[in-house]
């Protein structure tokens, strides 16, 4: 095991979600005319929350004060299953991409169960819009996976996306499932136009309404998750971009880390750009936005198992 390249992956995963999120404000701060907070600003916020005592409502179990670390701990999980540059993750094991997307599903349910748990109307209506948007996400994000696997024959989620000579065919598979893992990203961290994190507005609100009883650590923790769980997405797309593996050795090793990060750069960029250009869609609407990377990703799919020889 390259150890600089698992101290990268560790810190990637640790400290990209402060500056991506700092990213995307500075973007919509500076589109909007305005000088913007610091890169650093959710970081403050972090430490302020978790400075704080946190409150809980007579309905509450057990479970409220309990699940958003454990949240917490499924997405870590899958983040270190996840590769951020091709060729190496840090637990990499035969059919180890069903443990991730499953990881993040286990994640989501414990956070619907928080949100039931408070005995509130309207944080119960966020955990229904969530539990049906989760099974829209779910087929797109296995079908992805899949057809990394099919693409290049492999079972591991690091050798999915592991870098090599790829043909224009490849080129246009990777398109479409690059796409679809933005998709994912932004439905996921409950971004614009899926999601604003930003509303105050229980009724449009997804994400938000479900930790509106959250405060304190256990509300700095949920933010962090979030964000941590849209650098997760950043990761994979990254790594399946960089055309640079670790594997190869040397040189190439740090030439892959840089680009990486300029990846995930890349792709804080576009997320800013795009809730600064674009409206938040309406719940109607939401469907159809998932479905476009559906698509996507059963032609690319098809198309993969085609070339192979399977609808022969």
């Amino acid at each position: 095991m390259n150890i600089a390249v698992l101290i990268f992956h560790l810190t990637v995963m640790l400290v990209a979600p402060i500056f991506m999120v700092g990213i995307i404000n500075r973007v919509k701060s500076l589109w909007a005319g305005r000088r913007g907070p610091r890169l650093i600003q959710s970081w403050f916020d972090f430490t302020r929350l978790l400075r704080k005592t946190p409150v809980y409502s007579q309905a509450t179990s057990w479970i409220f004060p309990l699940a958003p670390y454990f949240v917490l701990a499924t997405t870590i999980t899958a983040a270190l299953i996840a590769p951020v540059v091709p060729g190496f993750a840090i637990f990499a094991f035969p059919g180890d991409l069903i443990a991730f997307a499953y990881l993040l599903a286990f994640g989501r349910v414990l956070l619907m169960l928080n949100a039931l748990d408070t005995a509130s109307a309207f944080e119960g209506m966020g955990a229904s819009r969530e539990a049906t948007y989760s099974a829209l996400l779910e087929p797109v994000l296995l079908l992805t996976l899949g057809t990394l696997g099919c693409l290049n024959n492999v079972l591991s989620f690091q050798d999915i996306v592991s870098a090599g000579t790829r043909t224009e065919f490849d080129r246009t598979v990777l398109t479409a499932i690059v796409f679809a893992l933005f998709v994912l990203l932004v439905v996921e961290s409950a971004r614009v136009p899926a999601d604003d994190p930003a509303t105050h507005l229980e009724l449009t609100m997804v994400h938000e309404v479900m930790v509106l009883d959250h405060s304190g650590p256990e509300l700095g923790v949920i933010q962090y998750t979030a964000a941590m769980k849209m650098t997760v997405f950043a990761m994979v797309i990254a790594a399946v971009i960089n055309p640079f593996s670790v594997a190869e050795g040397g040189f190439i090793v740090m030439l892959s880390m840089v680009t990486s990060l300029a990846m995930l750069g890349a792709v804080a960029l576009v997320v800013g750009l795009l809730e600064s250009l674009t409206a938040r869609l309406r719940f109607r609407a939401l469907p159809l936005f998932i479905l476009t990377a559906f698509i996507a990703v059963v032609i690319a799919l098809v198309a993969v198992v085609a070339r192979q020889g399977g609808l022969e």
